[in-house]
């Protein structure tokens, strides 16, 4: 291997920026080591290379930097993070180095943080429930293993809490095969840092969890890299070590305008709101590298968490990211202002791999049939309430009185649950039938007969059973 050669041509900083004349050979994206006059030495990356001219962006300040003084050495690998099974329980920063002031990680493997692209004729269709003990995401839009379904949410939204309580709750039931968390925090201040530690260390989620946590003020390279550090994480449990693997990638709009600054700094042509053009290719990176593999006992299962600048879902991230991944779950602003946790509104919420996940021998078999009725009643009485706000509710029939209650009780029963609450999939579908009970049966169109003499009668009253039998 030829030796690295070091460069004294540092003709520019601009901020995080060194540009560096003469150099040959360079690549994209590849590593830089930088040595500064009092021997201190920096990580960098190439940002840009063309005509014998490098822009690198450095993985920290540059102060005490001097262009005349300091050298620079092309490693000639992009980057590459160190893996091993002894990750779990462990806390790192957003470059992969250890910040729970535990010993440095004893690599099994050295793996390129790009990965490889999953052939899809390798693919296997997601089917297998993954339940997260939150009722709106089991019951209405569930998850199953190697799905990738975005968090829609806005500023100040609890998308945090959320965030969290499915990494400390999420489980793959009816097996004994090993489960994992890789959290990744993009971008987060450091009170924010501290409730993660503090939320993943109290209830001994960490055990079963790798931390990457990418600050707000790391440097915005920083935080292309570290949703790859915990994807590159994610597949070598699950395809070495054939764990089941859930990623949780907050926040990716911290992502996005990371990659805007950096596009603005190689003066791209910007896209739409100042976003780079190929922005979408970009996300896809991240987000395809969920998914089953033919051959492999583990899964990589996505939950990447934005929030919408000004609750604005047509927003280009929001857009590309609904394009790219199979449904999204919407974090509502209206439901935050009535106190209810977690906010989650079902009505634009989706799945669109539920079907492959739900029923017999999976969740219950009356799974779907619960979750459409449940859909068309609150979708009614969300409808009533409008309706009632201009007519008064005393113009309503008895029936639609009972669809506004009917929505009152999902909101306050069925979509509030405690943030340390974990419901079991049965305990949610026991508690959709017992919402439902309240309609006679010939309301009851979404759900099989034979559905509501197995699991809904045992909610009604007796006399009211009788009645409508009879």
């Amino acid at each position: 291997m030829a030796a690295k050669k070091d460069y004294q041509t540092v003709t520019q900083v601009a901020g995080p920026l060194v540009f560096v004349e003469g150099v040959g050979n360079i690549g994209y994206n590849e590593l830089v080591e930088i040595t500064l006059p009092s021997g201190e030495r920096k990580k960098g990356q190439v940002l840009e290379t063309s005509k014998g001219r490098a822009v690198i962006q450095i993985f920290g300040v540059t102060a005490g930097l001097d262009a005349d003084k300091t050298s620079v050495r092309f490693l000639g690998e992009t980057m590459r993070l160190k893996v091993s099974e002894d990750m779990l329980g462990r806390v790192f920063n957003g470059l992969g180095e250890p910040r729970d002031r535990g010993p440095a990680i004893i690599a099994e493997d050295r793996l390129d943080i790009l990965g490889a692209a999953i052939n899809p004729f390798a693919r296997s269709p997601p089917r297998d429930f993954i339940q997260t003990g939150i009722s709106t995401i089991d019951g209405m839009n569930t998850l199953v293993r190697g799905q990738k379904l975005p968090i829609f949410s806005g500023s100040g939204l609890p998308h945090n809490d959320i965030a969290v309580q499915i990494a400390r709750q999420a489980k793959v039931i009816g097996t004994e095969e090993p489960f994992a968390v890789v959290f990744a925090a993009v971008g987060i201040t450091h009170e924010e840092a501290g409730f993660f530690m503090r939320d993943f260390e109290k209830t001994g989620a960490l055990e079963r969890a790798v931390l990457f946590l990418n600050l707000a003020d790391d440097p915005s390279v920083e935080r292309i890299i570290t949703p790859r550090l915990a994807l590159t994480t994610a597949e070598y449990l699950a395809y070495e070590k054939d764990m089941q693997v859930l990623v949780i990638i907050t926040d990716m709009t911290n992502y996005c305008e990371a990659l805007r600054e950096i596009a603005a700094a190689r003066s791209e042509v910007p896209g739409r709101r100042g976003y780079p053009g190929y922005m979408y290719t970009d996300l896809s990176t991240i987000y395809e590298r969920a998914g089953v593999i033919k051959g492999k006992k583990g899964t990589v299962t996505q939950f990447s968490i934005l929030s919408m600048p000004g609750d604005d879902i047509t927003h280009p991230i929001p857009d590309l990211t609904g394009y790219i991944t199979e449904g999204q779950i919407v974090v509502s602003r209206d439901l935050h202002r009535k106190g209810i946790y977690p906010p989650i509104d079902v009505l634009p919420s989706l799945s669109r791999l539920m079907n492959a996940g739900i029923g017999k021998g999976k969740t219950r078999e009356d799974h779907r049939g619960v979750a459409d009725q449940l859909y068309a009643c609150y979708a009614e009485g969300r409808d009533l309430r409008s309706l009632s706000a201009v007519v008064g509710e005393e113009a309503l029939t008895d029936i639609d009185k009972t669809y506004l209650k009917i929505a009152d009780a999902f909101e306050q029963r069925f979509i509030t649950q405690g943030r340390y609450e974990d419901r079991g999939i049965e305990g949610t579908l026991d508690l959709g039938w017992e919402l439902l009970s309240a309609l006679p049966e010939t309301e009851l169109k979404g759900v099989k007969r034979d559905y509501i003499e197995k699991y809904g009668r045992r909610f009604r009253k007796p006399e009211e059973a009788k009645q409508e039998r009879e």
